[in-house]
């Protein structure tokens, strides 16, 4: 038996209306806020910055000594190779190459390490930050906030997509002291470091 397609082709009309009528009531309200302007105009992310910087420095000199010194064998073995026999010689490359894996694996810890510092002492700003952008989200009845380094797109006439940028400063007490967008001249973001948990 042939069922008849006229009912069919209604009930598919009739979805697709109500579909389209019930879109506007269930757009999303999404925002984005320049995290790194803010972080810029924190207080104690200066001390922050520099605290991280000293210790950089001292991470590369004592880097540098090792280089140093590792310079300095590998200089007496040039001009010493040619007084040693064969077995002295591989014995003593051997012993370079050694010495130069474990520098090269040094630098790598150190590097790690330097990472999880910079983490570890960023982490109560950015737990700060993640506060703002919760309470500001829930203000404004946001369904998401993403950061404004991810925006690959923003109309500029739509009221769906808004910038909290100025409003979680103001939450946070702080007035910005670049504008959003601006390259902060300040702050160098870890690649590594984790945005805060309402980033996207």
């Amino acid at each position: 038996m042939v069922m008849p397609k006229q009912p069919l082709k209604s009930v598919s009309l009739i979805l697709l209306i109500a579909a389209v009528a019930v879109a506007p009531a269930q757009a999303q309200k999404i925002g984005f806020v320049d995290q790194q302007a803010i972080l810029a105009s924190m207080p104690g992310m200066q001390d922050v910055q520099q605290q991280i910087q000293q210790e950089m420095k001292e991470q590369q000199r004592q880097l540098q000594q090792k280089r140093q010194a590792f310079q300095k064998k590998v200089q007496q073995f040039q001009q010493q190779q040619s007084l040693l026999d064969d077995s002295a010689r591989a014995e003593r490359k051997r012993q370079l190459q050694k010495r130069q894996q474990e520098l090269q694996q040094s630098t790598r810890k150190r590097q790690k390490q330097m990472q999880q510092r910079r983490r570890k002492l960023m982490q109560p700003l950015l737990e700060k930050l993640q506060g703002a952008i919760d309470k500001v989200a829930a203000q404004q009845e946001l369904e998401a906030v993403m950061r404004q380094e991810v925006l690959l797109y923003d109309d500029q006439t739509s009221d769906r997509v808004v910038d909290i940028s100025r409003d979680v400063a103001q939450e946070l007490g702080i007035s910005l002291t670049q504008s959003p967008g601006e390259p902060s001249p300040t702050v160098n973001p870890d690649q590594n470091t984790p945005p805060p948990g309402g980033g996207q």
